[in-house]
């Protein structure tokens, strides 16, 4: 019932993590492997649409498909115009005849519904992301991660789009706050839209990750700016604390890979190391002390990308977990194909618990791929 992936998952080269396989990718040439080259390709004349295109990720998105795909048309959906000037004239310097830009916003079905005409696939990025904001404003939460959701599907729906990719956040797995709470109804809402494409034929999947190394709001570009700052101490909210961590390329990458090879009703999840907040600290401010100041209002002490109870639908591959759907005509056998195994029932992938771990020498190398 769920078409064959156009990238065969018995091509993907052998790796030991997602992040090792594409360590250096981020240099200044933006060199790709060949999976992922190969993966690129099927954006080749075909139509894209990101949604929330304007954020950190969309526009790391963009620059690659630009510099590395033969797209048709490259559309950036979002609602803030000045940053779509500003896009606008960062990206002057790449071929920009297929890169068209949208105002609109997810809450806006209608307006949602003219920007995926004859569109072949879309990236769904945009999200209200802000834990403290999200706790504070609810409703405006709910509105863009769960009503925003089903615009998309419905949206994709109608206008027959072949393939969509949601983006979510390691947050959604076990949450504590309403933004990890809204966005696993939004890849409750995503995985169950397969169920409704009948002849249509779309097919939808999510990618889960953990946080982004150098995007907007991470904590390292802030301890940067306080050391530079002259600051006395860097806060910790935590001694226990540990992060995920993943450079933005990375995850550009994981969503090019992902797309090209879900079948429809996958959660992805990239191998990716975690990190103590005060091991963090201490590279970036050896001659700094830190300062516990307190958990924040829905923030975790680690942070869970699988869980235990999803381990009986999880697959193991090199560089990934598959979470897979629990659909009558879901079938695992490319999969399994390719080498991936079951995990074993009870697993659990926690910050806390993961068997990959960053030192001092590995974030620095990690930092100088991001570009930060």
């Amino acid at each position: 019932m769920s078409p064959s992936p156009t990238i065969s998952l018995l091509d993907r080269p052998p790796a030991r993590s997602f992040l090792e396989r594409h360590a250096r990718v981020e240099g200044a040439e933006h060199s790709f492997s060949d999976g992922l080259q190969e993966s690129i390709r099927i954006f080749d004349n075909a139509s894209i649409l990101i949604t929330g295109g304007t954020g950190s990720f969309g526009r790391r998105f963009v620059e690659t498909l630009l510099r590395r795909g033969r797209a048709r048309r490259v559309a950036i959906f979002s609602r803030d115009e000045f940053k779509q000037y500003e896009m606008q004239q960062q990206l002057s310097h790449l071929p920009g005849e297929t890169l068209r830009f949208f105002i609109g916003d997810v809450r806006d079905g209608e307006r949602l519904d003219l920007a995926t005409r004859e569109v072949d696939y879309i990236i769904h990025a945009a999200a209200l992301k802000h834990v403290p904001a999200a706790e504070y404003n609810p409703f405006e939460c709910i509105r863009t991660n769960v009503s925003g959701a089903e615009n998309v599907v419905r949206a994709a729906l109608r206008n027959g789009v072949k393939r969509v990719l949601a983006l979510s956040t390691d947050k959604a797995a076990n949450p504590i706050n309403l933004y990890g709470a809204s966005k696993l109804a939004s890849d409750k809402i995503f995985i169950a839209a397969n169920n409704l494409s009948g002849s249509v034929g779309t097919r939808f999947a999510v990618v889960r990750y953990g946080n982004v190394v150098g995007s907007r709001g991470s904590v390292v570009p802030l301890f940067r700016k306080m050391v530079a700052e002259g600051a006395d101490h860097l806060p910790i909210t935590d001694q226990r604390m540990t992060r995920f961590w993943i450079t933005l390329q990375q995850g550009v990458n994981f969503v090019v890979t992902s797309i090209a090879t879900m079948q429809g009703g996958e959660i992805f999840v990239p191998k990716i190391p975690s990190m103590r907040m005060t091991d963090l600290a201490s590279c970036l401010a050896p001659h700094l002390p830190t300062r516990v100041v307190g958990i924040r209002p829905g923030e975790k002490l680690h942070e869970v990308m699988i869980t235990e109870d999803d381990s009986r639908l999880t697959l193991e591959l090199d560089d990934r977990y598959v979470i897979e759907p629990a659909f009558r005509w879901w079938d695992r056998e490319p999969y399994l194909a390719s080498g991936a195994t079951p995990v074993t029932e009870g697993f659990r992938f926690a910050s806390d618990t993961n068997d990959d771990w960053l030192d001092a020498l590995r974030l620095n190398r990690l930092l100088e791929d991001a570009g930060v």
